[in-house]
């Protein structure tokens, strides 16, 4: 078929733009010099230019809409076979010529263009397909306006309903059931079909609302309760439904500290009181959002307190410092970060552990006693710290600490003497007398795990967008950050160009749609979350077409249209996700001397520590029993006198002290 000469922007041409026209004056790259009808001349971006509404050339016809090639290829072998052969013979009405035809080829008389008309070619070719002129003509005319989609049974295409033909009084009852069963213990499917009946029957009365067999009943309801979790985990259930109705947005950050996520919650694990008693610790973290570093962790038996909260605070603006018996490779040294640096502005870093110094900018608390509390509420006033408040039931809005609080439990506790398990279904037989672990002793692992197990982890939120299979750890996400700078335009694109994209068939979720570890989400996809979408030759998924050089977002053909989902991080990407920065992070890390061994180091320590925590304190080292009296708030029973050799071995190893923490002249020393 004769296509028409392509589109071309010349300078000198006229376009409407901006509502208003505007001459071509010239083009350089991917600018373009515009003059107003006034005489006011600009420069725009090509992307930005064809992007833009109502932007066309003057005088000449709209482009040619592609085909969807994502729907293409969702189609039945059969079907795509005859559209093709349809397609073969209206360009021999055309061209006189088959498309594929050899050079050199003769048109068959009936179909040479210099010889019969257009019209008498089309005749010829209903006379030999057996059609009429007019079914010819309007192959025609739908192929000229979409390609080989126009060619299509559009039969086989049809949108299909999740709900297929139910009554739509039907279809409201049972979604009105299962909005009842949210806060309802979880029952069968033949319990709710069997209030839907009820239901309807007093409503409209019995035998006024066609019901379907009982297996389209069960579909019925498998597809209205897909995603609300209507018959499985009644806690998984009520966390669904108290969701926030709004765009799901993760929270984020570009620099370390612009937000610190605390809460608290009870630990998995059970511990020796000082009563003897066996209890569970409360354990209260800090947890800063753009790196995902622990900034601190306090343990406290019973309930934590508000002083907890205010100690917490302040051992985020102080280095951790080393202790006896850690491995050397735990040293802020030894590390990847950039310490050099960090020892021109703190002298006490010489002696720190690899963990990052954060001053936060603003913490964020939910609505517990701990943290409303004047004593909290007071010290983070006094060192700067904005507190924002959660919204009440809405643990969204703290999600990351939330989610911290799981891996540690995952990552940490289960390694652990008298390990609890998650729930009772989980817990072994009396744990509580397997209870080894005194508060200030798990102080002490937790603090050295998470210089060992979670800094130097590879952390499954922290990626960079142009690497999405390769993780980084707290640690290196900090360097990153520290040494960022530069950022990456918006690109727009027009929604031609969205069909020759790449398809990826996913899922409109709660949260968004997932490609490649990333996540998109925009409130524009609110009326298809959790729905079919009418593709039966792909399960219900949604067509998503993305550019893999600009991740920045992600376009979804819906019946309405196009929809354009961006990047829940995109804001990141201004800076820190940048290819070039962290390849220059890196190269910092190989100009401070350390090398890729370090990470094999601190797999063995990492591994050592859980193996020492699943078999519960040494009671028999010296070392451990010189810390344990110390600890121990009553005098330590009576023992047989011990030689000079035995003093000797529980003398404390030389340790740089620190001196005593004062918050408030720590705030005007950082601050």
């Amino acid at each position: 078929m004769a296509r028409k000469q392509a589109a071309v922007l010349r300078p000198g041409d006229w376009i409407v733009y901006d509502d208003g026209d505007y001459q071509v004056v010239a083009l350089a790259g991917t600018s373009v010099r515009l003059r107003s009808s006034g005489g006011a001349e600009s420069v725009v971006l090509v992307s930005y230019l064809m992007a833009s509404p109502g932007f066309s050339v003057t005088g000449t016809e709209p482009l040619p809409a592609l085909e969807p090639f994502g729907l293409l290829k969702t189609l039945p072998e059969p079907v795509l076979a005859t559209a093709k052969e349809w397609e073969r013979h209206i360009v021999e009405v055309e061209t006189g010529l088959p498309p594929g035809a050899e050079p050199g080829t003769l048109s068959r008389p009936e179909y040479d263009p210099t010889v019969s008309s257009l019209v008498e070619r089309a005749a010829a070719k209903a006379t030999e397909l057996g059609v009429s002129l007019r079914t010819v003509q309007g192959r025609r005319s739908r192929y000229a306006q979409q390609g080989v989609w126009g060619l299509v049974d559009q039969r086989t295409v049809r949108m299909v309903e999740a709900t297929g033909r139910a009554d739509a009084r039907l279809v409201a009852a049972v979604r009105e059931a299962l909005d009842a069963e949210t806060h309802s213990s979880t029952g069968t499917r033949s319990r709710l079909i069997r209030r839907v009946i009820k239901m309807v029957e007093a409503t409209h009365g019995v035998g006024v609302v066609p019901l379907p067999s009982k297996n389209t009943f069960y579909k019925l309801v498998d597809a209205l309760s897909t995603g609300r979790h209507t018959f499985g985990s009644a806690v998984t259930r009520r966390q669904t439904a108290n969701r926030p109705r709004g765009v799901f947005t993760p929270t984020f950050a570009d620099r370390p500290g612009e937000q610190v996520q605390i809460d608290s919650t009870p630990l998995d694990v059970m511990v020796v009181l000082d009563s003897g008693l066996t209890a569970r610790a409360d354990l209260t973290i800090a947890v800063d959002v753009a790196t995902r570093s622990i900034c601190a962790a306090v343990l406290r038996p019973v309930g934590t307190k508000a002083v907890d909260a205010s100690l917490l605070l302040a051992r985020m603006l102080v280095p951790e410092p080393m202790r006896p018996g850690w491995s050397q490779s735990l040293r802020m040294a030894a590390s990847r970060m950039p310490h050099r640096r960090l020892l021109d502005v703190d002298s006490r870093m010489e002696q720190a552990a690899a963990r990052p110094v954060i001053v936060p900018d603003t913490v964020v608390i939910d609505g517990g006693k701990v943290f409303i509390s004047d004593t909290f509420i007071r010290a983070c006033e006094r060192l700067g710290v904005s507190v924002q408040r959660s919204r009440p039931r809405t643990p969204t809005d703290k999600a990351i600490v939330e989610a911290t609080f799981s891996a540690i439990n995952t990552l940490f506790c289960q390694h652990l003497a008298a390990y609890t398990g998650a729930n009772v279904s989980r817990r072994g037989e009396r744990v509580e007398e397997q209870a080894a672990w005194t508060i200030p002793e798990l102080q002490d692992l937790l603090d050295e795990w998470l210089l060992a197990g979670w800094q130097t982890r590879a952390h499954d939120s922290l990626r960079d967008p142009y690497r999405p299979k390769k993780a980084m750890s707290p640690n290196d996400k900090y360097t990153s950050l520290v040494a960022a700078s530069g950022y990456l335009p918006l690109v727009l694109q027009g929604e031609d160009y969205l069909e020759l994209l790449p398809v990826a068939w996913r899922t409109v979720n709660d949260y968004g749609i997932r490609i490649g570890y990333r996540t998109y989400d925009s409130a524009d996809l609110g009326p298809w979350r959790r729905q079919h979408s009418g593709h039966a030759a792909k399960r219900g998924l949604w067509e998503v077409h993305y550019d893999p050089y600009d991740l920045s977002q992600v376009f979804v053909r819906t019946q309405h249209g196009w929809i354009t989902v961006p990047w829940v991080q995109l804001p990141l990407v201004n800076a820190p996700f940048a290819d070039f920065t962290w390849s220059h992070a890196r190269r910092l890390a190989a100009h401070a001397g350390l090398d890729d061994t370090n990470e094999a180091v601190i797999a063995r320590v990492l591994d050592g520590l859980l193996t020492r925590a699943e078999l519960g304190p040494d009671k028999r080292t010296n070392r451990v029993v010189g810390r344990t009296r110390a600890a121990s708030a009553l005098p330590a029973p009576a023992a047989e006198p011990e030689t000079d050799t035995a003093a000797e071995a529980q003398s404390p190893a030389s340790v740089v002290s620190f001196g005593v923490f004062d918050a408030h002249a720590e705030a005007e020393r950082w601050l």
